[in-house]
């Protein structure tokens, strides 16, 4: 590992040693105790707030949510691309609710939205499956992997990581495509988005640029507050994601722009 990213390694193990309130623009995030280690809510709370987005942020809870299977799968040695999309199926379809997180850069790279599966409701998905044939969308983690050109032209497989939540992904043929329903012109001529058999669908402008970003094993979390999945699922315990944080560090560096920063969370280091 360089001198650079040592360095930048022991400024993080120094930021884990405190506990702080960040403040950004008119909003708050303090790290309160949680079921997490203080140390990485720690660590959470300040990526979300130096996170870089000209966009609405995705809510706190459901980033750390993603961070937190993020870095179980980076322990895996499972993600070969650093990029992280977040999926908020609590949000309304005629809203965008889909973010790619650069975690090189901790950078928001793209927002747009995203169409869920028709069974799954219509304005609002309310309802999950992992069957086959039941047109509804899943929850959860899954790693992407190549592109193919089908129906819907350039799309991407999406491989399900959790047994009984996502894993017939495949089996289901749940890919990622852009679609022609998923559209402002869409919602202004019918009063919402329009849905999937189960797919993440996104808008066609773009969309092989997405796909393309995409490809080759990085994250995908698709949140619902379901807190059945949130207590059986294991991809949200926290004994391995420091060893991924620490994963992505050594591949990575933070900018020194970060560093009056860090040092200021630090204090004395």
């Amino acid at each position: 590992m360089s001198k650079k990213r040592l360095t930048i390694c022991a400024l993080v193990l120094s930021v884990f040693q405190v506990s702080y309130t960040y403040l950004t623009g008119n909003s708050e995030v303090s790290s309160s105790p949680s079921n997490a280690n203080p140390n990485i809510n720690s660590f959470f709370t300040w990526f979300y707030n130096v996170l870089e987005s000209d966009t609405p942020k995705p809510e706190y809870e459901v980033f750390t949510r993603a961070l937190t299977g993020f870095f179980n799968l980076k322990a895996e040695n499972k993600i070969k691309k650093n990029l992280l999309t977040i999926i908020d199926f609590s949000l309304s379809s005629n809203m965008e609710r889909m973010w790619i997180v650069d975690m090189n850069k901790m950078k928001v790279v793209h927002y747009s939205l995203v169409a869920h599966g028709r069974n799954s409701g219509d304005e609002f998905a309310r309802n999950f499956s992992n069957k086959p044939s039941s047109n509804q969308s899943s929850l959860g983690f899954y790693l992407t992997d190549d592109i193919y050109n089908g129906k819907h032209g350039m799309s991407l497989y999406l491989d399900g990581v959790e047994p009984e939540v996502n894993d017939k992904a495949r089996e289901r043929a749940i890919v990622m495509h852009g679609a022609g329903y998923v559209s402002r012109d869409f919602i202004r001529n019918y009063g919402r988005l329009g849905r999937s058999y189960g797919c993440p669908s996104i808008p066609m402008e773009d969309h092989e640029k997405i796909v393309s970003m995409l490809s080759g094993r990085s994250c995908i979390y698709i949140h619902y507050h379901d807190e059945k999945y949130f207590n059986t699922s294991l991809m949200f315990t926290m004994e391995t994601v420091m060893e991924g944080m620490f994963c992505l560090l050594s591949e990575t560096t933070i900018p020194f722009d970060f560093y009056p920063e860090l040092l200021s969370i630090a204090g004395n280091y």
